[in-house]
């Protein structure tokens, strides 16, 4: 009997993952004939498969002809050897693919404040598909102005963040979330409170508190025929000064629905006095490889092209 020469076994490649699972349902069907229909494919395609793997390792596997299928010594022991490998590469992918549903790490998130009341609530519900897809992922939410997010996602203190789009930045991606409408608002004890009608000159003579956060010049333009004689931070301010009955002031329609629905605040000519902001999801470019960041991101995505 012929020996091949020995030619030692390299690194496995795709085709030769391929050639041995061809090898494994040779040797389970008993010979060519029977493997045929489990495989799918020809017998002139198996003894060719055969023939290439004998030849990359170097020795030969199984007797076949006349006399029937029968492995060597050397096929034999092969053959235990391949049934270890492709155990071995299906648990490697098992393992991977389960890391899917097990997520593990923390998701560190900056938000500007009371958006929590918006109707689409893409971000609540994001965070809800993340839970259920990885219950032991940690969550931590950081309520800080859109400037403080924008420098804490670009050197990674926070994963990712939810701003209004005021500016673009070049180290960060967007994402466009939704667009908040701002109504013009007074409360209960105001004297336009009961006004039928409001003139821009009657605006023009009340007291109104005004953001002292970033706008967009289109937002500061609908601010300027206001009196200013207060400001305030964030829009809990605002709704502070409002509710004293003593000014005006701009409000998200969301954020001042319940108020309104009580009979405490009332929007002022809706039509005329009004904006709108747009909200953006940022994450860094260029940034590591995250699988509860991605996951978050595919599911907020999701929701937003729904």
């Amino acid at each position: 009997m012929s020996h091949r020469k020995a030619t030692p076994m390299g690194q496995p490649s795709d085709a030769d993952l391929r050639l041995l699972r061809v090898y494994r349902k040779v040797v389970e069907c008993g010979g060519f004939s029977a493997a045929e229909v489990e495989l799918g494919i020809s017998r002139a395609a198996i003894s060719m498969a055969m023939n290439d793997l004998e030849t990359r390792l170097g020795l030969r596997l199984c007797q076949r002809g006349r006399s029937g299928f029968a492995l060597t010594d050397e096929g034999a022991e092969v053959y235990e050897s391949t049934l270890q490998l492709l155990a071995a590469v299906e648990g490697f992918r098992t393992r991977v693919n389960g890391l899917h549903a097990r997520l593990k790490g923390e998701l560190n998130i900056g938000i500007t404040d009371n958006l929590v009341t918006m109707p689409e609530m893409h971000i609540t519900h994001a965070l809800s598909a993340l839970k259920e897809r990885g219950p032991d992922v940690r969550i931590n939410i950081r309520m800080i102005p859109p400037s403080d997010i924008e420098l804490a996602v670009l050197d990674a203190r926070l994963h990712t963040g939810v701003v209004p789009a005021l500016k673009t930045l070049p180290g960060l991606q967007y994402l466009s979330l939704y667009e908040e409408a701002s109504q013009l608002y007074c409360a209960a004890g105001h004297p336009l409170f009961d006004a039928e009608t409001v003139t821009q000159e009657q605006l023009a003579d009340c007291d109104a508190v005004v953001p002292a956060y970033a706008q967009t010049p289109e937002i500061k333009a609908v601010h300027e025929p206001l009196r200013a004689s207060a400001s305030a931070t964030d829009r809990e301010g605002i709704a502070f000064l409002i509710l004293s009955g003593r000014y005006i002031g701009y409000l998200p329609t969301h954020y001042a629905e319940r108020w309104v629905r009580d009979g405490r605040m009332r929007a002022l000519n809706p039509q005329r006095w009004h904006y709108f902001t747009h909200y953006s999801a940022i994450t860094r470019k260029g940034a590591p490889p995250n699988l509860v960041l991605e996951s978050y991101l595919e599911e907020l995505e999701r929701l937003v092209t729904a």
